[in-house]
């Protein structure tokens, strides 16, 4: 679509649409609907926000935030300046980035084999089959991979007829940590795109298998196609959690001999502030960490509006 078209459109837009304060007043109950999620969100997610102040403050909880010293950007350079800083960076953004190079396809080429498939009831027990780990808690998923992985009796290790400990090996950390993130939210994450390729009119497919396609030139040509704004606004979303690891799940794996590649940030940051009360250098490297994630979905948000003409952002 030309400049030109695009310019002209929003002008017409601009011209139909009526004031705000009419069309607030016209749709008076929806907005009265909207002011109960909103003031919630304000509580509860915008509120606690007032005390990240403390990562500029020498806090002590006697004190409370403005009677604690401020030092400004003390606990920054403290943390920059300890020798595991740069470990922690590599470890958190490979981890994050590994399984998001890995985790993310998969979902997207489930829903397209499920798609295919034309028996309703086999179709629904794959998908519910699929869907099942997401439910098991990070707890039991950990344990099982302790059960699996054991040196001794291990199903691993039986299959395989050797007798490593591949929770002491710093090289299997992250192989281990994104396998079991897959099979445990890769079911679930098709629902998405399920719901998005249940929307297409099977005119479509019939009118294709009467030109004779075959079964990968539909795939190809009427339900990626389909996927791909789907697929670019899932990719943003994802993107903004990027340095956010999985806490639970490194905590519940980490051992003393693989630290060089399961030490993260969020392992870090509950050590000082929970383990440590030290609330003000912990809440500083938290901050770090949200300011990394809002520059990467700033990055990726722009990328996906200059590759897609389909899809709105924010």
């Amino acid at each position: 679509m030309s400049k030109e078209k695009v310019i002209a459109r929003k002008r017409e837009k601009g011209k139909s649409k009526k004031p705000l304060s009419r069309q607030i007043i016209d749709n008076w109950q929806l907005y009265a609907m909207l002011a109960v999620p909103l003031i919630i969100t304000t509580i509860y997610k915008y509120g606690p926000m007032y005390g990240i102040q403390i990562a500029f403050r020498d806090y002590v909880a006697s004190k409370g935030f403005w009677g604690s010293e401020w030092v400004g950007l003390k606990w920054f350079q403290r943390f920059f300046s300890s020798p595991n800083c740069f470990r922690m960076i590599k470890n958190t953004i490979l981890l994050s980035l590994y399984g998001l190079l890995w985790s993310f396809p998969v979902p997207i080429i489930l829903a397209l084999m499920i798609n295919q498939l034309r028996f309703g009831r086999f179709k629904r027990a794959v998908q519910t089959i699929l869907y099942a780990p997401h439910f098991i808690s990070i707890m039991v998923v950990c344990g099982m991979i302790r059960i699996f992985l054991s040196p001794s009796g291990g199903l691993v290790n039986l299959i395989a007829g050797t007798s490593i400990d591949f929770l002491t090996e710093a090289s299997a950390f992250r192989t281990i940590y994104i396998a079991s993130g897959i099979w445990q939210d890769a079911g679930w994450g098709i629902i998405v795109y399920m719901a998005t390729l249940s929307n297409i009119d099977t005119s479509h497919y019939e009118a294709a298998k009467i030109d004779g396609a075959s079964m990968f030139q539909r795939i190809r040509f009427i339900d990626i196609p389909e996927l791909i704004p789907t697929i670019v606004l899932m990719l943003i979303m994802s993107a903004g959690g990027l340095m956010n690891v999985g806490f639970e799940k490194v905590w519940l794996l980490q051992t003393d001999l693989n630290k060089a590649a399961s030490d993260v940030i969020a392992v870090y940051v509950y050590q000082q502030g929970i383990e440590r009360a030290n609330y003000s250098y912990s809440t500083a490297i938290g901050l770090f960490n949200t300011l990394v994630n809002i520059i990467l979905l700033i990055i990726v948000n722009t990328i996906a509006k200059k590759i897609s003409d389909d899809v709105s952002f924010v």
